[in-house]
């Protein structure tokens, strides 16, 4: 577009702004970004990126908007320069489109119409008048719109017909103006105007929400906002939480929402098929109520407001634990309770009294986890339990092979805290209310520990006794780190594996070499002198890698494994005698649950958690997380994009062509016509209508 009569550098920015190059190549860098946003997750915590990305990366993510592409400015700046740029083209070729619409292009001649890639003549015995009454009723039938022109002693006939293609290139790109304008409509453009205008800021921290200032607060007249509110049954609530990078603002809602109850069908599987909430909306201005439920992707709106079924939680459930001491030689359990979303200190009795926080972050009453062989799941060690001819077999096979094993179930409740100390520093875990039944028929306790939010659970896998209990378990950790136990189940051991008779110096050595094992075991003492005891099967393993020569090593450690089940199986019995149990038989059962109880007991050490607590029952109180959205730019866009379809479909499947007919009197009172037509993208269906109306003029033109 040229502009006259300003300066230069004006002239040239609208002629860049309007230029198509300029417009093509805004829509590649929203299309770059669009792929950013959709594939970067939008809208976490800032913890959850620097865990992810490092602190370097997530700061330069950051300062990029990568966070938040949607809302970002520079996104907006190019929405707004691409929305001004098709303005113009529009601008500029709209006059001209509807002129050359309007246009019948009647002014042409003879000659020119002779120099037109399709074109025909023809001579007849009929009159001129004649012949024009035939074929202004021939080209009538054919769908033209014509008009009748007298030029230099001849009639000319100018006809069109689809000259609507042209309007599809005014309505395509008006609609893209048009669905840019939506889409800044419904951003967070016109909440930042408030922030600037109104001295509205982002709340940083956590508050009660009935205490939160005005300074962090929107109107219920806010036009366009997109929002969350969490509500447990039997709550209510008439604000929703609008997320910023930097803190969140408040959005008063013009109404309250009373969740009644929450609702979940599952599959066979367990897997959840359908979530709703029985709602009533309460509006204060008049004191009407409405009943409403709200499902996945059916909302209910009511001034404007949509509310949809965004995801659910829990919401404050009633927890009754026991608690296991997991340091000392402490065994004995107690009672403990809490709520999801609180903290409780521990209670007497516990060790470490007053120096722990358990915060109660998450309860499920049903989980569906993958419990076929090499799942994937990892111990507390890190190994994974997946093979590796299970892990290639996943790359091969099928060219559409499944990755996801089907060997779906529910395996019960769980509940997820945090243990945090005095210093602050947490750790969080995930327990599993019921015994699962793993790979070799084997029941356990699942105890998750992870260090990082977003970091995979790592898992202690504590055997089940008899009960389906983890009592024999706790016994047997407690005696573990009592010295005199570990005594006494060395020298049971000793006397057992010799037969009677043997020497006593012999014993003697076996006793002291089984002591040894058992203590560098529990971490008694260090394998190398004035070094950090490590204990588990790692102390073993660094005692034979000191002592033993790297060719005896394997047999070495099979021979301590050997060593280490017998001393632990009498360490068992000890711990049962002291709790009036009586002594356990020699079973396969026992024999599997002894090996399984070593190894957990190794784990043990890398478990950190000062207690280990047992889900006992439950008051499942659940809550919905609704998205309240106030979209004004909605229909804007659904306007611009039925334009858009209008248009496309105009310049795709409409053609638009031109048919000229000049009639001239002979000299022997008839008349000739020469025929001529044109196309806007000629294609083999214009060459065949061509060649029908060829050979129908000719049968007109030749009749008497």
């Amino acid at each position: 577009m040229q502009v006259k009569g300003t300066q230069r550098w004006f002239r040239d920015s609208v002629e860049l702004f309007s230029s198509m190059r300029f417009a093509i190549s805004l829509l590649t860098v929203l299309a770059i970004a669009s792929i950013v946003g959709t594939v970067l997750k939008q809208g976490d915590p800032y913890p959850n990126y620097v865990n992810q990305f490092g602190p370097f990366w997530a700061d330069i993510f950051r300062a990029l908007g990568l966070f938040a592409v949607y809302s970002s400015w520079w996104f907006l700046t190019i929405l707004g320069f691409l929305m001004i740029s098709t303005s113009l083209c529009v601008i500029r070729n709209a006059p001209k489109m509807i002129a050359d619409i309007r246009s019948w292009r009647d002014h042409v001649r003879e000659g020119s119409l002779r120099a037109f890639g399709h074109k025909a003549e023809y001579k007849g015995p009929s009159p001129r008048a004649e012949m024009l009454a035939r074929l202004t009723q021939y080209v009538g039938r054919r769908g033209y719109r014509l008009v009748v022109r007298e030029r230099d002693g001849a009639t000319l006939i100018a006809a069109k017909a689809g000259a609507v293609n042209k309007i599809g290139y005014i309505f395509a790109h008006s609609a893209i103006v048009i669905i840019c304008l939506g889409g800044l409509v419904d951003s967070d453009l016109l909440i930042r105007f408030q922030m600037h205008l109104f001295g509205k800021s982002p709340l940083q921290g956590n508050a009660v929400i009935a205490q939160i200032p005005e300074d962090h607060r929107l109107s219920s007249g806010n036009p366009a906002f997109r929002g969350y509110s969490f509500i447990p049954e039997g709550s209510k609530s008439s604000t929703a939480i609008l997320n910023f990078q930097d803190g969140s603002l408040v959005q008063d809602l013009p109404f309250s929402i009373e969740l009644k109850k929450f609702h979940v069908d599952y599959y066979s599987t367990g897997m959840p098929k359908l979530f709703a909430s029985d709602i009533v909306v309460t509006d204060p201005d008049n004191g009407k109520t409405m009943n409403a439920t709200v499902k996945v992707n059916e909302p209910f709106i009511y001034k404007g407001v949509a509310i949809y079924q965004s995801s659910f939680e829990d919401g404050g459930s009633k927890l009754k634990l026991t608690g296991y001491p997991m340091t000392g030689s402490g065994s004995a359990p107690f009672d403990f309770s809490g709520e999801v979303g609180g903290k409780t200190a521990l209670k007497a009795g516990a060790p470490g009294k007053g120096d722990y926080t358990i915060e109660f972050s998450d309860f499920r009453a049903i989980n569906v986890e993958n419990i076929s062989n090499g799942s994937g799941e990892r111990d507390v060690r890190g190994v994974a339990r997946r093979s590796l001819s299970e892990d290639l077999s996943k790359h091969l096979g099928s060219g559409a092979p499944s990755a996801v094993d089907k060997n779906l179930r529910n395996v019960g409740p769980s509940v997820q805290y945090k243990v945090r100390d005095t210093a602050g520093q947490a750790k969080e875990y995930r327990n599993y209310m019921l015994p699962i039944r793993v790979e070799g028929g084997e029941r356990v306790f699942m105890t998750g520990v992870r260090d990082t939010p977003d970091g995979p659970f790592q898992y202690l896998r504590i055997p089940a006794d008899a009960d389906g209990s983890v009592k024999q378990w706790m016994m047997l950790r407690a005696a573990l780190f009592d010295a005199g136990a570990r005594a006494e189940a060395a020298r049971r051991f000793a006397a057992q594996s010799l037969p009677a008779g043997s020497a006593p110096e012999l014993r003697a050595q076996l006793q002291e070499s089984a002591k040894r094992g058992l203590d560098l075991f529990a971490a008694a003492t260090p394998v190398v002198a004035g070094r950090e005891p490590t204990g588990g099967l790692q102390a073993i393993a660094e005692l034979v890698g000191e002592r033993v020569p790297q060719d005896q090593q394997s047999s070495a450690a099979e021979m301590f494994r050997r060593i280490l089940d017998g001393t632990v199986w009498q360490l068992w019995q000890i711990a049962r005698e002291r709790s009036g149990l009586p002594v356990a038989a020699s079973t396969p059962e026992n024999d599997r649950f002894t090996h399984t109880a070593v190894n957990a007991l190794s784990d043990n050490f890398l478990y950190g958690a000062p207690v280990f607590l047992q889900l006992d029952s439950f008051d499942q109180i659940q809550a919905s997380v609704f998205q309240l959205t106030r979209s004004p730019g909605k229909k804007i866009v659904y306007l611009g994009s039925l334009l858009l379809v209008l248009g496309i479909f105009s310049m795709f499947y409409v053609r638009e062509r031109r048919l000229w007919l000049w009639l001239k009197d002979t000299d022997d009172g008839g008349s000739s016509v020469l025929m001529a037509a044109s196309t806007t993208r000629r294609t083999m269906d214009f060459d065949k209508e061509f060649d029908r109306m060829k050979a129908d003029i000719e049968t007109l033109v030749a009749k008497r």
